[in-house]
């Protein structure tokens, strides 16, 4: 009866070894990823900014400036890239729309963003623009890698149509969540003029014909959950200049665009309970249970072993108490008188 629970706990401590590196090599890979049909909404503001009026050209000093940023799954996109791709892909059809104090568009950018559903690598395909103006993208966007590293990543940036280090600055504590800070620093470049302005007739043609450039600079910060690879927040100090040309006066430049931005507090507690959920299910699959298992299967052997030691040492003590076989006896002789 031991030696037979002795080889059901073997083959039980072999199933659970076995499973341990299964799940965190084959079944993460394949199980976590991005969904394709994911929504997701941001608001930032700076508090004051400098903003331009595009009927005087001149800037002026506001209250407040918001940012939406607005990340929708194209589904229908991502099955029809999937399968030439022959891989998981996700399409972000994504929107960034700048609004003044009184709420009414300053500028918006479309974006049409796709990349690998699990490692968040760029999947190169047809669509992929910024302001339908089409681009090849190179490193990540919005999101990290799960399971980030202390490292530098390629940043993709809008505004430049180009990828650039953002760099790995050191472990915080945010909220309660250990998070990744980086940064990235992108210089005075200059980049294209919005296609959609809000002042009727003022278009990204009429500005260039009249020899005036755009010119941008930032310094972007992201504090990064690194199981989930998800910002649980994120600042930009952003600056814009509109340079030379008929429409400033002297041949000078002009702020576009100037402010601290940074996440807006509500949104800022709606995303730490969310990546704080998602932690958990991700360390389910990379951590808890892989090591859970291999605990499991090296505690089942040790039993088995110490079953299949006792079986062992039990066998030949019972022999050796074992009486000897009984002689079997004669009739007796009768006896004479």
């Amino acid at each position: 009866m031991r030696r037979k629970a002795s080889l059901v706990l073997l083959a039980l401590a072999v199933f659970c070894t076995a499973l341990s590196p299964l799940l965190r090599w084959y079944a993460f890979p394949r199980l976590v990823k991005i969904p394709p049909n994911r929504y997701q909404d941001m608001v930032l503001e700076a508090r004051p900014a400098t903003l331009i009026d595009y009927r005087t050209m001149k800037a002026r000093q506001v209250p407040r400036v918001s940012v939406v940023q607005t990340l929708k799954g194209n589904v229908e996109e991502s099955e029809r890239i999937e399968k030439s791709a022959g891989r998981d892909v996700v399409v972000w059809d994504a929107l960034t729309y700048v609004a003044g104090p009184d709420g009414k568009m300053v500028s918006e950018i479309p974006e049409r963003y796709v990349f690998d559903a699990h490692s968040q690598e760029p999947v190169h395909a047809t669509g992929e623009t910024v302001d339908g103006d089409p681009v090849r993208r190179e490193g990540i966007e919005y999101k990290w890698p799960f399971l980030t590293k202390k490292r530098d990543y390629a940043y993709f940036d809008a505004q430049t149509r180009t990828s650039a280090p953002i760099h790995y600055k050191g472990t915080r504590t945010f909220r309660g969540l250990e998070v990744y800070y980086f940064e990235q620093t992108i210089p005075w470049t200059k980049v294209p003029i919005p296609k959609k302005l809000p002042v009727k007739g003022i278009t990204r043609q009429s500005v260039e014909k009249a020899g005036t450039s755009r010119w941008y600079t930032t310094k972007r910060m992201f504090w990064v959950e690194p199981v989930t690879g998800a910002p649980v927040n994120g600042q930009e100090i952003h600056k814009e200049e509109l340079r030379g040309g008929a429409l400033l006066p002297g041949g000078g430049k002009v702020t576009a665009f100037s402010g601290h931005v940074k996440m807006r507090a509500d949104y800022i507690d709606s995303t730490v309970e969310m990546v704080t959920s998602q932690r958990r299910l991700v360390l389910l699959i990379t951590s808890y249970l892989p090591w859970g298992l291999l605990g499991a299967g090296l505690t089942l052997l040790a039993l088995s072993l110490l079953l299949e030691a006792r079986g062992r040492r039990a066998g030949p003590r019972g022999a050796a108490a074992a009486p000897p076989p009984r002689k079997a006896s004669g009739p007796r002789p009768l006896s004479s008188s």
